[in-house]
Order: C-alpha cells, then structure tokens, then sequence
C-alpha cells in the first residue's frame, strides 16, 4: 500500500467536500498519474457517532475530454480512497481494508476526540420530575462525564404540544435546570452544565397541537 500523506478525513458530517485547482483551456497530453510518494490521499470514513458515511467529490485539474472540466472522483462508501497528486490528477476510486486503515492511520485516528454521548431523560406529565428510568440513567451519565478531561455538557429541556410555546419554553428550561441541579447534586460542577429549552419546537414525535406525547417530555443531555 502506498505511503501518500493523509491530509483530510470526509466523515458523514460534511455531505460533501470538494479539493480543486483551475483547470488549462487544452490539454495536448494526459497527465502522467500521480507519484505515491508524493500524493495526498483522500479518505472517506464513517462518522464516528453514528456510523453513516456521507459523500465526497475530488476534482483534479485533468480535464474530461467530453466536457472540458476537470475531471471529478466521487467517494460515496466507506473507506474509499483516491490519490490526488502535486499535478492536481485524481486516481480511480480505490476501496481500503479495515486493516489497512488501522495500521496506516490507527495513531491518527486514536488522537481524535471521541464522539459526543446522548442521553434522553423523559418527564412525568406537566412536571418536572423525571421518570423512575430515567432517574435510574444519573450513574451512567456521571460515568460518562467523567471519562472526559474537560468535560462539556448541555442539557436541552423539551416539551409536547399541550400549552403554549411561551409555557412550553418556560417548561423545558425548567426541566433542564432541574437536570442540572440533579447532576450538580451527584457530584459535578453545575458552571460546567450549559442548560437551554427548545420548548415543543424540537418534537422528537411528531403530533398536532395539544397532544399529549410521553416521548417528547423530556431532557436530552448531549456530552462532550
């Protein structure tokens, strides 16, 4: 396998990224393809947090005979790769093994942050007062937290749609804060706790107005 630098990594995050250069009005003669030694590799990887993986387009600056453009290479699965050389060309799409990403970029790939965890804390009805579940989810979550070296945790209060938007804003900041002031009571710093309310804007069930949903009463608590 070849020891092309590996300048970017593609995760599902970004649905598409684009490397290009200007392309000549002619080309007399094909571009020679590019030098390993020399060529970046691009490299399409799963998102980290969810496993799904986006797509990608590489232009180079050989043209396409047909339109004159630069020719472009699409990434669109897991682990596919093309080398793009100092020429500004694009190799065909080539697929890596498992085995060759972690033996190649294995150090590269442990230096990354670890990806945000969620947890969903679910509220009694027209309360702030979480569910027995739920309650039972604050070991985890402190767990969690403190795997981190600097930790950051928001807490996102949300509502159904029974009462108002103003009541229901009110409603889900109330709820965050008393998430917060749960987790401060079990050992962690409440200024290291972000608290915000989404209110019944962020539903995570669809329903019409005044409806009563246990699913979107809740907290949901993302760490990073």
């Amino acid at each position: 396998m070849n020891k092309a630098r590996l300048v970017a990594f593609l995760m599902a995050t970004a649905a598409a990224g684009t490397l290009s250069a200007c392309a000549p009005r002619q080309v007399r003669t094909p571009e020679p393809p590019p030098d390993p030694t020399t060529a970046t590799l691009v490299l399409l990887l799963p998102d980290a947090e969810g496993g799904t993986t986006g797509r990608a387009a590489v232009s180079g600056k050989t043209p396409s005979k047909a339109t004159n453009k630069p020719a472009s290479v699409e990434l669109a699965s897991a682990r596919e790769s093309t080398l793009v050389g100092l020429n500004g060309s694009a190799t065909k799409v080539a697929v890596l093994s498992d085995e060759e990403v972690k033996q190649q970029y294995g150090s590269l790939l442990s230096s990354l942050p670890p990806a945000p965890q969620h947890f969903i804390l679910y509220f009694r009805f027209e309360s702030d007062e979480l569910t027995a579940e739920s309650r039972a989810l604050v070991p985890d979550i402190l767990r969690a937290v403190k795997e981190r070296p600097v930790p950051e945790v928001v807490a996102t209060g949300h509502t159904d749609t029974t009462g108002t938007p103003a009541s229901n804003f009110e409603l889900g900041m109330k709820r965050a804060t008393m998430v917060r002031a749960l987790l401060a009571e079990a050992g962690l710093d409440p200024m290291s706790i972000e608290v915000v309310s989404h209110g019944e804007a962020a539903l995570l069930v669809r329903t019409p107005d005044d409806t009563y949903e246990p699913r979107n009463r809740r907290v949901e608590i993302t760490i990073r």
